[in-house]
C-alpha cells in the first residue's frame, strides 16, 4: 500500500501490546510532500529511528521498520523508543528540491517530541544538518556540527563486524580467509566491507544498485570505495565477472550480508542461498518464510536489531554528549553482548535466531513498561 492509498485501518492492522502508539501522516501538495511517521514505542525514552526517502516506500514498510527498531533499541539497552519516518520521493531529485522537501517534513513534526529525526536510505549527514536547522531534535549530523558521522565512520559496519567475530567462533568460522559476500555497497556495505578485509576476510561477490560482481579472489576494497565516490557503479570494477543481482543470491561463501532494501531474500530465492550464515545488515532483509527455510536448513540468520544496531547505538551516545571513542566501544559492547546472548539460547532453549532475539528484546522492553502509568509512553515533562 503506497501513502497515497493509506486509510484508517492500516494504523490498527499492526496494533499489538507493544505498539504503535502514534501515526501521522504529511501531506505538502505545493511541494509533492507525501510522507509518514510511526511512532511504535516509548516506554524506554523518546523514539529514534531513521528517515527513509524512496519513491515506492509504503506505508507497510513503515510499520515494519518501526516495530524492528523498538526491538533494536530495546535489545541494546538504550534510553529510547523506536520510530520510522518515511517520504515517498526520489533521493537523488536535485539538491534545492530536496532540501524543500526535508524541510518542510521536518516542520510538519516540528512538535512531534516523541521522535527524533535520524538518517536512512536516501538521507545523509548534510539532511540532518538541514533538520538540525529547523527543528534541532536530530542525531547524525556532521562532524562540524558537533555530530559522530556515523555514516562515514561505518558505526553499523563496526558492529556487524563485531556480531561477525562473535559468530564465526561460535560455529568454527576463520575469519582469516572466510570468504563473504554484501549486497548493497552503501553506507554499511562498505564500511563491513573494510573492517572484515582487515581481518583477513575475502570479499568474493558484491551488488550496487546497478549490478553485481563476483570473483573468488576476492576484491580489493580501496578499488570499490574509489568508484563509489567517483559515482560508479561496482560493476566498473576491472576484470570482474558480471551476474544479475537476482544471480548474486548463488554465490559460494561463508557470510552473506544484506545491506540494502527490505525482502531481499524472500521465499522465491532463499533456497538458491549458498552461505554458512546471514548477518543481517540491513534492516528487514529477509522475510518471515525466508528465515523459518534458513533456520529449518541449519543456516544461521542473525536478526537485524541484533546485528546492525551499531547505528543506532552511535546516533543514541551522541544525542547524550558521547565522544565518539566511546560510541565505537559501546557498539562493540553491546552487539557482541547481545549476539552472544541471542546464540546462546538457540542452543539451549531450540528457538530460531528470531524467535531468540525477539524474546531477549520483549524481555526488556515488558519490563520497562511496566514501571509506566501507560504502557507505551510516559508523562514526565520533557520525556516525549
Amino acid at each position: 500500500m503506497s501513502l497515497a492509498e493509506v486509510d484508517m485501518d492500516v494504523s490498527f492492522k499492526y496494533a499489538d501490546e507493544f505498539g504503535p502508539f502514534k501515526v501521522i501522516q504529511l501531506h505538502e501538495p505545493s511541494l509533492s510532500l507525501k510522507a509518514a511517521l510511526v511512532v511504535d514505542n516509548v516506554a524506554m525514552g523518546p523514539s529514534i529511528g531513521g528517515i527513509r526517502m524512496a519513491p515506492d516506500v509504503t506505508i507497510d514498510e513503515c510499520f515494519r521498520l518501526a516495530r524492528a527498531m523498538t526491538f533494536k533499541n530495546a535489545a541494546a539497552g538504550l534510553p529510547h523508543g523506536g520510530g520510522k519516518a518515511v517520504i515517498c520521493a526520489d533521493p537523488k531529485m536535485p539538491k534545492a528540491e530536496k532540501q524543500a522537501v526535508v524541510r518542510a517534513f521536518c516542520q510538519g513534526l516540528r512538535n512531534e517530541e516523541s521522535y527524533i529525526f535520524a538518517p536512512d536510505m536516501g538521507m545523509d549527514e548534510e539532511c540532518m544538518a538541514w533538520i538540525r536547522d529547523e527543528v534541532g531534535r536530530v542525531v547524525g549530523l556532521p562532524r562540524e556540527l558537533g555530530g559522530i558521522p556515523l555514516d562515514a565512520l561505518g558505526a553499523t559496519g563496526w558492529g556487524l563486524s563485531h556480531a561477525v567475530d562473535v559468530v564465526a567462533e561460535h560455529y568454527g568460522i576463520s575469519i582469516q580467509g572466510a570468504r563473504f559476500v554484501v549486497q548493497g555497497f552503501g553506507a554499511v556495505g562498505k564500511h563491513v566491507s573494510r573492517f572484515l578485509i582487515e581481518k583477513g576476510a575475502r570479499l568474493v561477490g558484491v551488488a550496487d544498485s546497478r549490478g553485481a560482481i563476483c570473483d573468488e579472489k576476492g576484491f580489493d576494497i580501496d578499488t570499490l570505495i574509489e568508484l563509489k565516490e567517483q559515482g560508479k557503479s561496482v560493476t566498473e570494477y576491472p576484470d570482474a565477472t558480471m551476474v544479475s543481482a537476482d544471480d548474486l543470491i548463488e554465490q559460494e561463501c561463508d557470510l552473506w550480508i544484506p545491506a540494502a532494501r527490505p525482502d531481499v531474500i524472500h521465499e522465491g530465492n532463499v533456497q538458491r542461498l549458498n552461505t554458512r550464515a546471514v548477518i543481517q545488515g540491513a534492516n528487514i532483509p529477509c522475510s518471515k518464510e525466508a528465515e523459518a527455510y534458513l533456520h529449518q536448513q541449519g543456516i544461521l540468520c542473525l536478526p537485524d536489531f541484533i546485528a546492525n544496531a551499531g547505528g543506532v547505538i552511535c546516533a543514541s551516545m551522541e544525542y547524550h554528549g558521547a565522544t565518539q571513542a566511546a560510541a565505537f566501544d559501546a557498539i562493540q559492547e553491546k552487539v557482541r553482548r547481545n549476539t552472544e546472548e541471542v546464540l546462546c539460547r538457540i542452543t539451549t532453549q531450540s528457538v530460531s535466531p528470531r524467535e531468540a532475539a525477539t524474546a531477549l528484546a520483549k524481555e526488556r522492553l515488558r519490563k520497562a513498561m511496566a514501571y509506566r502509568r501507560y504502557s507505551l509512553f510516559s508523562t514526565a515533562p520533557h520525556f516525549l
